[in-house]
């Protein structure tokens, strides 16, 4: 089992939804978060006065899967959140040890 974490900038988030879903993927948590690469932030105009944004909105999706379908939600995220910009994202795969429902205290894979 693995993690698949995505940071996506916010206007892709249905777009990456909506992959997923078609690749079979259920369930996923998504967390509002801020954050820069090599893009650094930029300059922003307000009231006359010019200030920098260091850290620009992204959003962080996670999804538990199983290891056969990682290649497949990576592929699903990286089409529907590519903009060919600088900040389109990253992908990360985590190793997941372990899961299980709370409701029904299934395990591992049943529990995804």
């Amino acid at each position: 089992m693995k993690i698949v974490m995505a940071i996506i900038k916010p206007f892709k988030l249905e777009e990456v939804r909506d992959a997923l879903t078609g690749i079979g993927v259920h369930g996923l948590t998504v967390t509002e978060v801020k954050g820069y690469g090599r893009q650094k932030g930029h300059t922003e105009i307000y009231r006359g006065a010019e200030y920098a944004v260091s850290f620009l909105p992204k959003i962080k999706i996670e999804v538990a899967i199983a290891s056969d379908q990682v290649d497949k939600a990576i592929e699903a995220i990286t089409t529907a959140a590519k903009t060919g910009q600088i900040g389109d994202g990253k992908i990360f795969v985590i190793n997941l040890e372990s899961a299980v429902r709370i409701r029904t205290g299934e395990a591992d894979a049943a529990a995804l």
